[in-house]
Formats: structure tokens, sequence, C-alpha cells
């Protein structure tokens, strides 16, 4: 028991915050239980509390949250239950896409300096290793689980990694901890479970130190890695703006260190990057297309588009353009999507004439052919021109609110009011405030 606490005490202090609230991620099952006993017996002055996450994919599901209510009770620890969905038929599979979900739960419920804490450990470093070197990893991949990350609004520490599971198990017994079996563990159809009970027996067979070698050769790849993102670093300082990169600086570049700046670009905004195949096909594209083209690179994680010498990424597909809708203005509308919200603003001067409200207002988005003339201009102009000129990423522009009473176009998202839908002078107005999930002017 003391190899644990011990590595846990040191993980603690050497690698948070004093005092930095502790979030243990709790699946009920012996590796993350003997996490929860250890950290509460060495949390000290430290918030404790633990996160179950239930999946949905047992018929058990009920019976494990209710165990996990129980144990925490005897160990005096705050518990938080949050249920998920899985996509049935997710193209990564289902335990990949367990697995998102529930971390991205856990980066949900996490507050802020929080530190969520995972039980993984020796051996599952070793299957991470494995796995990811038959499937072909780089340096990045075959380093393996790192003990510390950015998560959320917080951070993921893995305290345990140097602990074997064989240690785990020990501390279990001598605790006489009780915990969850998962059926599914014995699964031999899921990669990681058939090299957990039918490879690493035997490599362990033959190379009893299989585990701490794949481990340290780990940490050599973590070395190499993190010295490559040192120099994607000092790129992406002047080549990268909010979530676009420059794709006239990423073309001056050799394609091995492309895709390496594209894949740490991807992964500093937290977004896994698609396969190498996938890469390399959409740097050709990217970089070798004509001007006037508009590539998609489209994979689970998010998509990146091409637009004015850039390359954007969007976390989220843009998904279909909102419906019309009547608005008193009372409140905010939720538009859906990357249309994100619309309000309305005072505007004590230079503002819509506040008499435009009296038969109500109807929120619009372009079917093409409208016309406006912006405040301060002499004539109307077409709103397609209009958005060419002022850069609105062309994917975002069918998501542009337009703000309408009757047949009078009154003004743009908040980019233009209607010179002839204005108050009086002297006079205080209103004036739309469009709040978009994402950016939607092109970078400078």
């Amino acid at each position: 028991m003391s190899e644990i606490l011990n590595r846990l005490r040191d993980a603690l202090e050497r690698r948070l915050p004093p005092g930095a609230p502790l979030c243990i991620a709790w699946s009920g099952g012996r590796d993350s239980t003997v996490l929860l006993h250890a950290a509460a017996a060495v949390a000290g002055d430290r918030p404790l509390r633990a996160l179950h996450v239930d999946h949905g994919l047992q018929p058990e599901a009920a019976g494990w949250a209710r165990h996990c209510e129980e144990v925490a009770a005897e160990l005096g620890v705050d518990l938080r239950l949050r249920s998920v969905r899985v996509a049935a038929a997710d193209p990564a599979g289902r335990e990949a896409a367990a697995r998102r979900a529930r971390y991205r739960a856990f980066a949900e419920e996490l507050g802020a300096g929080e530190a969520l804490l995972t039980a993984h450990h020796l051996d599952d470093q070793h299957e991470t290793v494995l796995l990811r070197l038959l499937r072909g990893a780089g340096p990045d991949g075959l380093a393996g689980i790192r003990e510390l990350s950015r998560f959320g609004r917080g951070w993921l520490l893995r305290p345990l990694l140097g602990c074997s599971r064989r240690c785990l198990a020990d501390y279990a017994a001598a605790a006489g901890l009780r915990w969850i079996e998962d059926p599914s563990n014995a699964d031999l159809g899921p990669d990681r479970n058939y090299l957990r009970h039918e490879v690493i027996p035997r490599l362990r067979a033959r190379w009893p130190s299989a585990a701490q070698t794949a481990a340290r050769a780990a940490g050599f790849c973590a070395e190499a890695t993190a010295l490559l993102d040192c120099w994607a670093d000092g790129q992406l300082a002047t080549l990268a703006r909010g979530d676009s990169l420059s794709l006239h600086g990423l073309a001056a570049l050799e394609e091995p260190q492309q895709r390496l700046l594209l894949r740490r670009f991807l992964r500093a905004r937290g977004v896994r990057p698609p396969g190498e195949a996938r890469l390399r096909d959409a740097l050709r594209q990217f970089v070798g297309a004509r001007p006037d083209a508009a590539p998609v690179l489209d994979w689970a994680d998010g998509q990146l588009r091409r637009y004015r010498g850039r390359v954007y990424l969007l976390r989220e597909r843009p998904g279909a353009v909102p419906a019309p809708s009547d608005w008193d203005g009372r409140r905010p509308l939720e538009l859906g999507g990357l249309a994100g919200t619309l309000a309305l603003r005072a505007a004590p001067a230079g503002g819509l004439d506040r008499r435009w409200l009296d038969g109500g207002l109807q929120v619009r988005f372009r079917r093409g052919g409208e016309r406006i003339r912006p405040a301060g201009a002499r004539q109307h102009r077409r709103l397609k021109s209009l958005l060419q000129e002022v850069g609105v990423l062309p994917w975002m522009r069918a998501r542009l609110p337009l703000l309408y009473a009757g047949e009078q176009l009154l003004a743009v998202a908040g980019l233009w009011l209607a010179a002839d839908a204005l108050a009086p002078p002297g006079e205080a107005g209103f004036a739309p405030d469009w709040r978009p999930r994402v950016d939607y002017l092109a970078a400078d």
C-alpha cells in the first residue's frame, strides 16, 4: 500500500499547485477504486470529490451507480453521477465513442483549477504504446499516456503511471476494497482487451520487464515530441491567428514540417488530428489547389476549410441553416448551430427606430438577392458584395441573421443597419447583438 500512497502523494506535490481541488474519474472498477481510496488518505486539505459517468451501455449500470454511492458515503467523499449518450454506430467504434463521451463529460464538470485524476497505470501504458505502434503512430503517439496535461478548465493527472496492475491489486486486497467487475473487460473483440489477455502475457513470459521497457521508450518519445513541439510553437506564433493558419507560411515548409505543424495546430486547440493518410491528402489539396478552390477536410473531430490564403478549423460542422422565426426582441433568440444567439441592445444614438418593434420582428437568413443601404452610405448595395468585401467566411454567410420588420430589412447581424430604418437624430434606438459560436470574419 505504501508504494501507491507514496507515488500519489509525490505526484500531487510535484505536479499540482498547493491546495488544487481533486476530482477522481471513478468507474467503480478496482483501479479507480484504489485511486479514490488512496486519494482520500493523502488529500489532506485539498477538496476531494469523485465523478462517475454512466454510458448506458451495460444493463448493470444502475447497480454500479448505487454501488458508487454506497462506497463514496463510506469514504466520506462527495460523488457526482453523470449520464451520457454514446452513438450506436460511431465510425471509430463503440469503445472510442464511449471514451470521447466520458472525457467530454469530465471536461464539462471540471471546475477552474481542479485536477481530474485517472487510475492509468504501468500496464495501461504498455498496452497503449503497443496499440499505437501497431497503428503506425509517430513519436507523439508512441509517447503514450502523459502524466500531466491541461484539461477543461483545469488539469488531467495520472499519478499511478509508474505502478503495475499487480501493485494496485495488492493494495485493493490489503485494504479490503469492494469494486465492480465490468464484463466487457473480458471481451476479446476490442484491440486493447485482445492485447491484454492474449498478447502481453506471452511478451511478459519472454521479457518480464517489457512494461517498464515500453514506458522508458515512451519517455524518450515524449522528450523528442517536446522538442518538435517547441519548434512548431515557434512557427505557430507567427502563422496562427485564433483558429486559422497561414497557408502561405505552411506552403513555405517542407512536407514533414507541414504535417508536424498542422498536427500541433490542431492539438493545441484540443482537436485530435485526422489519420496520416487523410492529413497528407488534405495538405496536397490545401497547398496545391488553385486560389479560388474551397477544399474541405472533414473527419470525426472537426473540419478544415480554406479561404483567402488561410486554413480555418471548425470544431463542429456548420449544419443546417436555421429556419426563419418571428421574434418580439424581448429575450435572446437561440438560432442554433454555429449561428449562436441574437439579442437586442439599447443604442443611445445611431440605432434603429424603436417604432419598428411595434409590429414585431422576424429573423431570416440569406436566400439571395438581398440589398441594403447601410447607414452612412448613399446607395443600396447587394448583400453578397458587402459580405465579400468585409471577408465574412463563406460557410457563415448563410448563417448571418437578417433582421426584418415586414419586408423591410433593418439590419444584417451586427454588421450593418439600414439607413432608412434609423431612429431620428437625437432619439435612442436599438441594435442587434449577435453572438455566433465561432469567428465569422476572415483573419487579417
